[in-house]
């Protein structure tokens, strides 16, 4: 059976799909979509996805949109193997707990941040009014103080228990994208910094090769606030 990623690893999901599948071992087929080059908006990739994002998976002719979809449907297929995706009901309920939190709880505000500060001066090519810059950095400071006592912080050494899940993997690729904006959470929550370590660790040598091109955007942001 055929399995194919459409992809960009500049996408918190698409990263996390693309670690996943490569560390279960899968035998996958990425196909990588250039978003900073418009290639969603291709009529191509149109048919492929109609609502033009990423990732998507294209299983023997299946077509899949939404991460969170995509990865309740592989753990089914038993791509994702019980150890990520536990199949016990209330273990599993917890793991999907988080996967339905983390859109609005996690996600939302960490992107947010990294598309004003850094992609719509970009895109536009007029800094970010100070006054909104305050405003987003605010409400993902607070998301941020809530993943990291709410979620992490309770005993445990990862967001469901002892052991690690699709839900860790998830979330420390969303907590990588502030990073690109000159924000590093691991600095500044002690308990994101101890868990993030563990959740790399684990998903290494994958987790830093789908990395690669934004850990060069974070060095570079790190040369310049230091020149300042």
């Amino acid at each position: 059976m055929v399995l194919k990623l459409y992809c960009d690893l500049m996408s918190q999901p698409s990263r996390a799909l693309y670690i996943l599948l490569k560390s279960v071992k899968c035998d996958f087929e990425p196909r990588f979509v250039d978003l900073r080059k418009a290639e969603h908006y291709s009529e191509e990739y149109t048919k492929i996805n109609r609502f033009q994002r990423v990732p998507v998976i294209d299983h023997d002719g299946f077509l899949l949109t939404e991460s969170v979809a995509i990865l309740k449907y592989l753990a089914r297929e038993n791509i994702i193997p019980d150890a990520l995706y536990p199949r016990e009901s209330k273990l599993q309920a917890r793991v999907e707990e988080f996967l339905e939190y983390q859109h609005a709880g996690l996600r939302l505000h960490c992107a947010m941040y990294f598309r004003v500060i850094y992609m719509n001066p970009i895109l536009t090519g007029s800094p970010t009014d100070p006054k909104s810059a305050v405003g987003y950095k605010k409400r993902m400071i607070s998301s941020l103080e809530d993943f990291n006592t709410k979620w992490l912080g309770r005993g445990t050494d990862f967001i469901v228990g002892n052991k690690i899940t699709v839900a860790d993997l998830i979330a420390a690729c969303e907590l990588e994208q502030p990073r690109m904006a000159g924000y590093f959470p691991e600095e500044n929550f002690q308990n994101i910094e101890i868990w993030w370590k563990k959740v790399r660790d684990y998903f290494n040598p994958h987790y830093d090769e789908a990395h690669v091109i934004l850990t060069k955007i974070v060095n570079k942001q790190k040369k310049t606030v230091s020149k300042i």
